[in-house]
C-alpha cells in the first residue's frame, strides 16, 4: 500500500519545489531520507521499567521496534554509568516514514493544546529539522490509562536539501503548519 503522503510528494511537491528553486533535475528535488524518533528518560537511572515501556510506547507510535539506547560515558553529578539504559529510539525510512509523517501531520499535531504552529528556526544549518514534543499523549494510538510517564520525545527530519530555505519548502508543501515569522 503507498502512502498518500509519499503520491503527494511525487506528483505535487516536487513540480512545485523545482518550479520554485528552478531546478533543472528533478533528482536535484531535496528529499526527506529518513525520521529519527528519540526519547531518553532521566529516571531510568533508577527504574528500569520506565525505559521498556518508552520503548513499547514508541514502537506502538511509529510502528517500527525501538532501541534501547545506553549511556556512553559515565556522569557523577547525574548518578549515570556507563551502559546504563537511559533512553529509546527509532529510526524511520521508506513506507512507514511516510505513514508516521502523515500520522504525525494530520493527526498528532492538531491535538496539541494552545497551539500556533510550530518554530520554523529549530533547522540545522545544513536542511535538518529538529521538533520537540513535550508529551506522547498527542498521538491516539496510545491509551491514557496504561501510560506510565508522561514524557516528551525529539523528532528530528533528515532531508537531503542543501539548504535551510530548501527544507523548510520540502516540509511547508508536505503539510507541517509552520508558524509565520
Amino acid at each position: 500500500m503507498q502512502p498518500n503522503l509519499r503520491t503527494h510528494y511525487r506528483e505535487v511537491v516536487t513540480k512545485g519545489l523545482m518550479e520554485d528553486f528552478s531546478y533543472q533535475n528533478p533528482m536535484l528535488v531535496p528529499r526527506l531520507e529518513k525520521i529519527v524518533v528519540n526519547t531518553s528518560i532521566k529516571e531510568a537511572t533508577t527504574n528500569s521499567k520506565l525505559i521498556e515501556s518508552a520503548a513499547e510506547e514508541l514502537t506502538l507510535l511509529t510502528g517500527q521496534k525501538a532501541i534501547i539506547r545506553k549511556a556512553k560515558k559515565s556522569i557523577a553529578n547525574f548518578k549515570l554509568r556507563e551502559g546504563m539504559a537511559i533512553g529509546a529510539k527509532v529510526t524511520l525510512r521508506g513506507a512507514t516514514m511516510w505513514f508516521f509523517l502523515e500520522r504525525l501531520i494530520s493527526i498528532a499535531i492538531p491535538r496539541i493544546r494552545d497551539f500556533r504552529g510550530i518554530s520554523p528556526t529549530a533547522f540545522d544549518g545544513r536542511g535538518n529539522y529538529s521538533l520537540g514534543l513535550a508529551e506522547q499523549l498527542i498521538f491516539p494510538e496510545l491509551d491514557y490509562d496504561k501510560v506510565t510517564r508522561v514524557s516528551g520525545m525529539n523528532i528530528t527530519f533528515v532531508t537531503t536539501a542543501r539548504t535551510d530555505r530548501e527544507a523548510l519548502a520540502l516540509l511547508r508543501r508536505l503539510g507541517m503548519p509552520f508558524r509565520d515569522q
